[in-house]
């Protein structure tokens, strides 16, 4: 395992939403997105901004999420998105009962609360899917909701109602995978941090090693899931990844009150912003802004999750002392990962899994393991190749 930085979730996953919404899994473009993309230009606190720029990337990247915004297209890479989130819950599930790993991990489920009626309509509509897989769901009145996370008692004036998903989970991405990193390590694995990948060697139809700043690392099978920085790797091999680094920004902000804060997830729907609870803080993340590799922190953008946070918990965190924080979300237009095999015989992708990295990340590491070793997978992975492109 050759990774750059100099422990495991130093990028992407080191501040991340800290949520396992295995039954939320919905690709970002559906039906109603271009009508909405225009009308948050001119909001304030948008779920999403656009920094135009001259990079052929994000062109390139929103004309292809555009041409995912229809019924069909939302329908089948719904249904793609929950089936490995679904298979990622078995997993996740397994290897914690198996290993007992501290991450502030909590089993509270998720509730997406609604503030406008036109919301739980649209909530409806994703209802047979989530039937067709048999994911546990219900839909909640406001007093249901308040059951679920007695602060909301403050706001319920601000809710409508809202969608409860009792499978999903919460806890802190980073600490998760820094423990799963030490169970590895004991088991044998080997991880090369500090390693930057300078390109692959080919040979013929195969990949015959891995070009490192500190030489040659050589593999039976090669396996690429760098997130947001897979494309730069694959390029040179005439191998096009459709993956753009949708930007997000998190807070982190320690509990004021315990009983006026969230006890578990809470994703407000109105500005696209998901409010997790750890043991003594609370992480909230959101906003999917188009602006290239620019890392910088606006504060316009540290605001609209501080108002998302305040409008629902406003007495529930310190948030005037709130971390914040910015990473690179890989993203595909239709909003599922790239999980298989390429036209290389031992070349191997697993990437592209957008905001759910560590939602999906269990199932997906899962399934590649079987594909990469001849064995029958669990799961079909029909359509998760890079061949749908």
């Amino acid at each position: 395992m050759l990774d750059r930085q100099p422990e495991a979730a130093e990028e992407t996953s080191f501040a991340n939403a800290g949520q396992l919404s295995f039954g939320m899994s919905s690709p970002w473009a559906g039906p109603g997105i271009p009508a909405k993309a225009i009308k948050w230009i001119f909001q304030e606190h948008a779920p999403l901004k656009v920094r135009p720029s001259l990079n052929p990337m994000q062109w390139q990247f929103m004309l292809s999420m555009l041409a995912n915004c229809n019924e069909k297209s939302y329908s089948v890479n719904k249904s793609r998105m929950v089936r490995v989130s679904d298979y990622s819950r078995q997993c996740v599930n397994a290897l914690q009962d198996e290993l007992k790993l501290p991450f502030e991990g909590r089993k509270k489920g998720l509730l997406q609360v609604f503030r406008t009626q036109k919301q739980v309509d649209d909530a409806a509509k994703d209802i047979k899917v989530l039937q067709d897989f048999k994911v546990p769901h219900a839909m909640l009145n406001v007093e249901e909701c308040i059951a679920r996370e007695p602060a909301l008692a403050r706001v319920k004036d601000q809710l409508v109602g809202g969608l409860h998903f009792s499978e999903d989970q919460t806890g802190d991405c980073n600490l998760f995978t820094k423990a799963l990193v030490k169970k590895c390590i004991e088991q044998g694995v080997t991880f090369k941090f500090n390693t930057e990948i300078k390109g692959l060697v080919r040979d013929g139809e195969r990949i015959s090693g891995v070009q490192t700043d500190k030489g040659l690392e050589t593999a039976d099978q090669v396996l690429v899931c760098l997130g947001s920085y897979s494309p730069f790797l694959l390029n040179s091999l005439g191998i096009r990844l459709p993956i753009y680094p949708v930007k997000g920004y998190s807070l982190t902000i320690d509990v004021k009150e315990d009983a006026d804060a969230p006890q578990s997830t809470v994703m407000d729907e109105t500005f696209k912003v998901a409010i997790t609870r750890f043991d003594t803080r609370i992480r909230a993340a959101g906003t999917a802004e188009l602006a290239d590799f620019n890392s910088d922190l606006p504060e316009a953008r540290r605001e609209t999750i501080a108002h998302s946070v305040r409008s629902l918990f406003p007495e529930g965190g310190k948030i005037e002392e709130a971390s914040f924080w910015t990473g690179f979300r890989p993203m595909t237009p239709d909003g599922t990962p790239i999980i298989g095999g390429t036209r290389l015989k031992n070349l191997w992708l697993n990437t592209g899994h957008g905001t759910l990295g560590w939602t999906m990340g269990p199932g997906s590491g899962k399934l590649i393991a079987d594909l990469i070793s001849g064995r029958q997978p669990d799961i079909d992975p029909q359509g998760l190749s890079i061949s749908r492109y």
